[in-house]
């Protein structure tokens, strides 16, 4: 939980400026709290992204998924795999394409997608807290300004 007057970090030893290691720390604070506002059993992290891909941009091909989130491809077929099983997301034909497949969130998928995404966007809130609402979203979009800039460099 985000305190609202966070203490300085009393470390000031060379790592504290390193940006590799404060993204680090921050998505670990991100992922652990996320682990526990939607339990592991509901949908890991990875398959909360892929769910919520296929469910707002349905029919999206593996391969595209894949790239949109950098995830292997060989990891997404497991979690592909795990959300088929549990009846979530479904692969799907790609007209002249045989060797595609789309994919589709079910209507079990969507749904729980919709309970989740309003608990995510509830711990979201409270870690992002400590910040002002005009610094919370400078902060976001300095993230994505910075993904932006570097994600193209791979392409």
């Amino acid at each position: 939980m985000a305190r609202t007057n966070p203490a300085p970090v009393e470390d000031e030893s060379g790592i504290e400026w390193l940006l590799g290691y404060n993204l680090k720390r921050a998505y670990m604070i991100v992922r652990d709290d996320f682990r526990k506002q939607v339990e592991q059993s509901v949908l890991s992290p990875r398959a909360f992204s892929v769910l919520t891909l296929i469910t707002e941009t349905p029919r999206l091909t593996q391969s595209e998924v894949a790239r949109r989130l950098g995830i292997e491809r060989s990891g997404l077929v497991a979690i592909i795999d795990e959300l088929e099983k549990r009846s979530l997301a479904k692969r799907t034909a790609v007209p002249g394409d045989r060797r595609s497949q789309a994919l589709l969130a079910t209507d079990e998928g969507c749904r729980l997608h919709a309970r989740t995404m309003a608990r995510v966007h509830d711990h979201e809130k409270v870690l992002l807290s400590a910040l002002s609402q005009t610094e919370q979203e400078q902060f976001l979009a300095l993230l994505r300004k910075f993904r932006a800039a570097h994600e193209e460099d791979e392409t």
